[in-house]
């Protein structure tokens, strides 16, 4: 193995994860976070060289995703509907009822989003980008952004009434 692929391999292993939460926010779903990812690591790879000398290869990685889901966005649609709801996989045993509840709500909600306001959520909230920011990364106008994120909060507080407490402050524009 080569000196740079070594440095590859130690930046996959220590920012995958991350990389892997920020994916599955921008899709709701686990598998497609998995293919989004592995072709954002694919790509950074190509361009191993350059970015590694500069230290952009997370940015340019996340650039890769955000940039790929909205050209999924851009693609016809397809009807999928799969009927029931598939168990939680994860292991929670220490939480309580009423913990446990709240976050399968709130998943729940986030996946009832658009691609689109999934994204600017992950990017605003999540990824704590500001608006222009946001809208660079997703090749949108900034007024895009700040539609589909007012659409989003607004969507998220009728599923879960409990975000209603969330201050309007939280979406000031930064």
């Amino acid at each position: 193995m080569v000196h740079g692929d070594d440095d590859y391999a130690v930046f996959v292993r220590a920012r995958s994860h991350a990389l892997l939460r920020s994916a599955y926010l921008l899709t709701g779903d686990q598998h497609l976070a998995e293919d989004l990812v592995q072709e954002a690591l694919a790509r950074t790879h190509r361009a191993w060289a350059r970015l590694h000398e500069t230290g952009n290869a997370e940015a340019y990685a996340r650039r890769i995703m955000y940039h790929m889901q909205v050209s999924v966005w851009r693609r016809r649609k397809v009807a999928e509907d799969l009927p029931g709801e598939l168990p939680d996989r994860s292991d929670h045993r220490n939480e309580n009822a009423e913990a446990i509840t709240r976050r399968m709500t709130v998943e729940r909600a986030l996946r009832s989003l658009s691609a689109k306001q999934r994204a600017v959520v992950v990017l605003r909230y999540f990824e704590d980008h500001t608006e222009a920011e946001a809208a660079d990364l997703l090749g949108v106008s900034i007024s895009t952004v700040k539609t589909q994120t007012n659409r989003a909060l607004e969507r998220l507080r009728k599923l879960v009434p409990e975000l209603g407490n969330l201050r309007a402050a939280e979406g000031t524009g930064r």
